[in-house]
């Protein structure tokens, strides 16, 4: 039985199809790497958020307690004694330290928050065209298979710009150039 000669441009085939399922796995792991740290974020900032809402609700249960004692302060008759108007003012500055002290620590929260959100922005942006390669990438492989399956040159360069539009995305996700 003879042995069938291969046609040359098969060897290139194998290898454009090679590098297309070695960037097509690496734009997997990539993207799914971006994906985790966008989900991660995301929670990390939804904590802080909720931390945010906590020191806001303290501040402002010291606002309303300070108010009342004002208005009860400044209720008081005019003969009352010294002391106890002390003892009102005294305890509003307490209450007006505990309102600077949550209102510094919202913004310090309120920072990190954001810095979480761009973060998390960020992730996504790096991970979008990671997962568009993928599917450029999957695609040119089939259409590589079945080139090779039927031995039609003519297939296999209509996967060649479907794989060079996955490299070129799959690109992108390292530089974000597009």
């Amino acid at each position: 039985m003879a042995e069938e000669k291969k046609e040359p441009w098969l060897n290139y085939l194998a290898l454009t199809t090679v590098i297309f399922a070695v960037a097509a796995t690496l734009s997997t792991f990539k993207g799914g790497g971006y994906s985790t740290k966008s989900v991660i974020s995301q929670a990390q900032a939804s904590d802080q958020w909720a931390f945010y809402q906590a020191k806001a609700i303290k501040g402002d249960l010291y606002q309303v307690n300070r108010d009342a004692l004002k208005v009860t302060l400044d209720a008081l008759p005019s003969n009352a004694p010294a002391a106890a108007r002390k003892v009102y003012q005294d305890k509003m500055a307490e209450y007006d330290k505990k309102i600077a002290k949550y209102t510094g620590e919202k913004a310090q929260i309120m920072q990190q928050a954001r810095a979480l959100e761009a973060a998390r922005d960020h992730a996504q942006q790096q991970g979008r065209p990671f997962g568009v390669a993928v599917i450029f990438l999957q695609v040119a492989i089939l259409i590589s298979s079945i080139a090779g399956l039927f031995k039609q040159r003519q297939i296999w360069f209509a996967a060649l710009p479907v794989g060079l539009l996955g490299l070129l995305y799959f690109a992108d996700g390292f530089f974000l150039f597009m």
